[in-house]
């Protein structure tokens, strides 16, 4: 039904499958229904760490080394679909036992990494308490003695320097692990602002759509006002478009025709200047031709004196007779046929201005829209019923979006979305708590590797300051033995942290390594998404588990992948969520329901075009008549030839000074004297006939207007004949078109017309399929909140931050061993010893004293007595 097409059209009619479809552009324009009204959400959902970055990478690479292997999809399907643990004997199943070992090889990263962190938790203790129980036998250090080697020096520098460095190491170690436990507090101190900005794009994605589907129902009136404005003025469109189609064929042939009627005029023109021209030229040429005829007379009657027949005389004079031939003209125009039948026949064709009757085929072709109007008129006493049943459709669309349950789903949703908000406002405090508690733990436990440093940096300080090289080991000051206790403090400290901070580093490092690895990984490459789109995964009875959930039809195609990927996008709801499924509209867009009563009156339209006369028979006989007057019969070639030729045939000057040359040959007297006069006379010739004729204005412009005249006429009449039969036969062809063929042409625009009509309303439907996919209730929130919780939340703020601490605590204990080894080693150069070595002099080695018992050393302080070898070697000195 035309109601309810249009009504679910403008509502929810988006495209019925998830892709755009492209819009569909009648001819001959598009409409232009504006922009759905949207606002810009607020919410980026991209963190960028900053400094700490690139700590953030470090540890990436690390955990790529310790696990380097791709995410396990199959794995992970596979231990889901089986639901190791239902029963105990489940776990002896071959199939469990394979999957048990892939996800031991899978895990072997971690699974040794955290042995050897329980290793450490386990033998650090109790080698520590092996190692104090070790000195308080004297053993293993605690033996307050120290033996005289000639590398002390170089040894105790060199357990300086390492402890120096490991120390260094340490440091920088808590100090990546105070910057993580500092930069998650930031965060998530500043969650809340983040927090509030999803929430408030949600509200704005739940609050927009009434507005976006109302700016969509009433674009339809668009649609409806430009289609009553094209019925309203059916007569000149259709009429316009009739006229074009026709003057594809109609306009070529009057043109032709209106070319032909000015090449005639030009014809006339050209005859006569041909005929002008012609006359000037043979003027000239004749007065010039009598001149040169008179003096080639008077020089043959003195070369027939008696005088030439002398000996001397004689060869002159007959070459000079020889060469009077050469004084006569070159162009001789009066030799020209005439033009002047072919002029008059011209201007007989001319009687009949063939320009005005063409101008009348014109006008009565461009009579076409008029001609039309007065043969539609029947159409406009249709426009009111029209125009009635398209506002009844208006109001039905609105009536119907009214009723339909969006705006109740909408406000429920705005309800959740509030109590959702609070709950978030309420217990955000307590997180905020809860994170200052693990802020406070994570800050004891680098204090504790702080202490830990503290003892080694005061001890390196105290040792290196208050030691003195001449000083004997028994004679050492108390600021060398106060390092010395220092670095044996740290020690002490380092045997009773050492495994509780282990054992932190243990916990985080499994939890927060698995974390990166199987959730933030694989959440940013999609790989988590198509571990959640597995069929009947997460419910054995349904593929598709999102469609079960949504549609109760867990056949239809919807993934989480594409949801995300489609909302990412900023698409709409409709087109991401496949609404299809719940609002079908697809089986009401059928617009021929609703234009049917509009199609009918325009292909009843009936218009006759017999009226319209482009060129009478009186036109077409002046056109034969101009082909049959002649002008192809002139002989173009010989005034061509004519044109081309110079004005006589020898230049007279050149001639003139030969002659006078030649005369100066003779013997003087009256024949050389007759001579030059007849070469001054030709010289006179030259000068006052001859340059005129080749540079006076006149003649020149004749030559010239003759010479163009004649090309022109040459043109035109190339192929006269076939031209003007061309040109009547275009005419014929565009008139047998309208009185014949025009009917065809009108069907054919009619029906161009009637689509076009048709089109406002498909352009329309096709135009809120297009927002509908892609710009009512856009779904870009939906997408925020899930990269919030997950890529930000969960990954950039916690699991980053975790995993960084326990790396650089990690480092820390690692360092903690060598840096024990060094610190007891280096504690036994500055502590002040009780017993020394005894030397007979400074060469000898340690000499055995048997009444005191000791093996060659000495106590002085349980004695109380001077060392008598030592003083009788003094004072031998």
């Amino acid at each position: 039904m035309a109601v309810e097409l249009c009504l679910l059209l403008l509502l929810f009619c988006g495209s019925t499958i998830s892709e755009v479809q492209p819009i569909y552009k009648p001819p001959p324009g598009t409409l232009d229904f504006g922009f759905v009204p949207s606002k810009t959400y607020d919410t980026g959902a991209y963190h960028e760490p900053g400094s700490i970055g690139i700590l953030f990478k470090i540890v990436h690479a690390f955990l790529y080394l310790v696990q380097p292997n791709s995410f396990p999809q199959d794995l992970i399907r596979k231990v889901a679909q089986q639901q190791l643990g239902k029963t105990q004997g489940d776990y002896q199943k071959p199939e469990n036992v394979v999957l048990t070992l892939q996800a031991i090889y899978y895990e072997i990263g971690f699974i040794v990494s955290a042995a050897l962190g329980l290793l450490f938790i386990l033998l650090l203790p109790l080698v520590g308490l092996c190692f104090c129980m070790c000195r308080c036998c004297d053993n293993c250090g605690g033996e307050m003695h120290q033996r005289q080697k000639k590398n002390a020096d170089c040894q105790r520098s060199c357990f300086a320097t390492f402890l120096f460095v490991a120390s260094l190491i340490i440091s920088v170690g808590v100090l990546c692990a105070y910057a993580a436990n500092q930069h998650l507090t930031n965060q998530v101190r500043g969650a809340k602002k983040l927090v509030n900005s999803n929430f408030k794009d949600l509200k704005i994605f739940l609050n927009d759509t009434p507005a976006q589907i109302d700016y969509l129902v009433s674009q339809y009136n668009t649609a409806k006002d430009k289609a009553l404005s094209d019925l309203n003025n059916v007569g000149p469109v259709l009429g316009t478009r009739v006229q074009e189609q026709l003057g594809k064929e109609v306009r070529p042939a009057l043109d032709a025709a209106l070319t032909m009627a000015g090449a005639i005029r030009e014809t006339k023109e050209a005859l006569e200047n041909v005929s002008v021209s012609v006359e000037v030229l043979q003027e000239g040429t004749e007065r010039l031709h009598a001149n040169l005829t008179d003096v080639k007379t008077h020089l043959s009657n003195t070369l027939n004196d008696s005088a030439c027949n002398a000996a001397q005389a004689a060869s002159t004079c007959n070459i000079i007779r020889n060469s009077l031939s050469q004084l006569n003209i070159n162009a001789n125009f009066s030799g020209l046929p005439g033009v002047s039948s072919q002029l008059a026949k011209v201007n007989d064709v001319l009687k009949i201005d063939l320009s005005s009757l063409v101008q009348k085929g014109y006008a009565a072709f461009n009579d076409t829209p008029d001609l039309v109007v007065n043969q539609t008129r029947n159409i406009l006493s249709a426009v009111p019923y029209i125009k009635s049943v398209l506002e009844s459709i208006g109001s039905n669309i609105t009536t119907f979006t009214k009723a339909l349950p969006v705006q109740k789903i909408l406000d429920d949703l705005m309800v959740y979305l509030t109590q959702s908000e609070a709950y978030v406002q309420d217990y955000f405090p307590l997180v905020e708590q809860y994170d200052f508690y693990r802020w406070l733990g994570c800050l004891i436990l680098c204090c504790m590797v702080v202490l830990i440093l503290v003892f080694y940096y005061l001890g390196l300080l105290c040792g290196t300051c208050g030691y003195d090289k001449h000083a004997s080991p028994t004679t050492r000051g108390c600021i060398s033995n106060t390092g010395g206790n220092f670095l044996m403090a740290g020690v002490g400290f380092s045997f009773l942290f050492s495994w509780v901070l282990m054992t932190v580093v243990v916990l985080t490092f499994v939890t927060g390594g698995n974390v990166e690895k199987l959730v933030c990984e694989p959440f940013e490459d999609k790989n988590l998404f198509k571990v959640l789109d597995t069929p009947y995964l997460l419910n054995q009875q349904w593929k598709n588990y999102l469609a079960g959930i949504l549609f109760k039809n867990p056949n239809v195609n919807l993934t989480f992948e594409k949801v995300y990927s489609d909302c990412k996008e900023n698409k709409g709801i409709y087109t991401s969520l496949h609404l299809e499924y719940l609002f079908n509209i697809n089986e009401f867009l059928n617009i021929s329901m609703y234009t049917e009563d509009v199609a009918l009156k325009i292909e009843h339209i009936q218009i006759n075009l017999s009226k319209i006369i482009l060129l009478d028979e009186i036109g077409k006989e002046n056109l034969l008549n101009f082909s049959s007057s002649g002008i192809d019969g002139i002989d173009f070639s010989a005034y061509l030839t004519e044109i081309n030729k110079s004005v006589t045939k020898v230049d007279l000057l050149s001639f003139a000074n030969d002659l006078e040359a030649r005369a100066d040959q003779l013997p003087k007297g009256a024949l050389e004297n007759a001579l030059k006069g007849h070469a001054n006379s030709i010289r006179m010739i030259h000068n006052q006939q001859v340059v005129p004729l080749e540079q006076a204005m006149k003649y020149v412009k004749a030559r010239s207007t003759l010479n163009q005249s004649i090309r022109l006429l040459k043109k035109t009449s190339s192929e006269l004949m076939v031209k003007v039969k061309n040109v009547i036969s275009a005419v014929n062809a565009a008139q047998f078109l309208i009185n014949n063929n025009a009917s065809q042409v009108i069907v054919q625009e009619t029906k161009k017309y009637m689509d076009t009509i048709v089109g406002y309303f498909e352009q329309y439907t096709e135009w809120v399929k297009e927002s509908i996919a892609m710009e009512v209730a856009a779904c870009k929130p939906i997408a925020n909140v899930i990269d919030t919780a997950v890529d930000i939340f969960l990954c950039s703020y916690i699991t980053d931050s975790v995993n960084t601490f326990w790396f650089g605590l990690g480092g820390s204990s690692m360092f903690l061993i060598p840096a024990i080894i060094f610190a007891v080693k280096l504690s036994k150069y500055y502590r002040r010893m009780d017993t020394e070595d005894v030397y007979d002099d400074v060469e000898t080695i340690p000499m055995k004293t048997t009444e005191n018992g000791n093996n060659g050393y000495h106590k002085e302080h349980l004695y109380g007595i001077h060392n008598p070898v030592f003083t009788s070697s003094v004072e031998q000195w």
